[in-house]
């Protein structure tokens, strides 16, 4: 089977702070994921003035202010910031990864070599957006919160129409809720996406909890997203759905023990480890009582018994009516050579 993506989704859970993103960096690169990633935004450049919270950030905010501009603004990073955050990972050995929400954004981490671009959910309906970043001729994953099928297709369209390869589209299936009730999950249409589009499929996830992308990993999802946080009681929006960094290890653990899980041949056969458990696991054919030789061996004087290196109970037909060659005693485990 081959690795999953695993994406440790730091987002704003920074607070607007570098040091603190600097240590969810150092989470990350305990927990051994592949890449950690920012978002990228200017408040004027994404949201009004007027636009108000969704009922979810006001909750995980905790605050009295209704504006989404007001709490975007207090997250920003700079792009010093960006620098300052891309050499850190340099010095930490771990791949810098960030999504943008305008266009200035794509430019901007175009600029700095990206490989891959990351669609959020709330830009799959924007058609200069995609336009912008299919033009970068770079692979994409594709976030479809909020999404049915029409919109998929139609991102989709747009970012092949505009040089991506299908080959090179891996499309997430993500609800957009914080947290996300296990009730709407509906991790079967990562499946239902796989088979209308032809694409590698993954999974964003936003529930409270580690098992849902294990359970995607398993149906085959290639890219698997997760946000954390260094404590979920910290103030902002995110942090509630966010794994701790205990938690982001033991998945990221449990998803490599998945994958190894799945990479067996599918031949059903005894592995390598489990094969000196035969003879001690499985019976072979005993005396029940002395026997004398020249007895008749019945199914009233055998008994099956571990071990299981004699002769195998399989035979069992095969003994009945045989006759011992020597005597016997009580519990002794028969062997051909016993027999005439």
């Amino acid at each position: 089977m081959k690795k999953t993506l695993i994406i440790a989704e730091a987002g704003v859970n920074h607070n607007g702070d570098i040091n603190t993103a600097k240590r969810l960096i150092d989470v990350a690169v305990e927990a051994k994921v592949d890449l950690v990633k920012f978002q990228t935004f200017k408040a004027d450049s994404i949201v009004s003035q007027k636009a108000k919270k969704a009922d979810y950030q006001i909750k995980n905010t905790n605050d009295n202010d209704s504006s989404q501009y007001e709490m975007l603004k207090k997250l920003e990073l700079s792009h010093q910031d960006h620098i300052t955050l891309i050499d850190y990972c340099k010095e930490k050995g771990i791949e810098f990864f960030s999504t943008a929400f305008d266009v200035e954004g794509i430019d901007y981490l175009d600029s700095l070599n990206f490989p891959i671009f990351k669609v959020p959910s709330g830009e799959i309906t924007n058609y200069p957006y995609l336009k912008a970043i299919a033009l970068k001729n770079k692979p994409v994953i594709l976030s479809t919160g909020m999404c049915n099928l029409t919109d998929i297709e139609q991102a989709i369209s747009i970012l092949i129409k505009y040089g991506v390869l299908r080959s090179n589209i891996t499309v997430l299936h993500c609800n957009t809720e914080y947290p996300t009730p296990m009730k709407d999950v509906n991790l079967k249409a990562m499946k239902t996406i796989e088979q209308a589009f032809g694409v590698k499929i993954g999974y964003s996830d936003h529930t409270l909890g580690l098992e849902v992308p294990i359970a995607a990993v398993a149906l085959g999802a290639t890219v698997i997203e997760k946000h954390f946080t260094l404590d979920r009681s910290l103030p902002g929006p995110d942090h509630r759905a966010s794994l701790e960094p205990d938690e982001l290890i033991a998945m990221v653990l449990a998803i490599r023990n998945i994958e190894l899980a799945l990479s067996g041949n599918g031949i059903k056969e005894a592995s390598e480890s489990e094969a000196k458990n035969k003879k001690i696991a499985r019976k072979s054919i005993h005396l029940k009582n002395k026997t004398k030789k020249g007895s008749l061996i019945t199914e009233d004087n055998i008994i099956s018994l571990r071990p299981g290196d004699g002769i195998s109970t399989m035979k069992y037909e095969e003994i009945i009516g045989r006759v011992v060659n020597k005597d016997l005693n009580e519990f002794h485990k028969l062997t051909w050579s016993d027999l005439v």
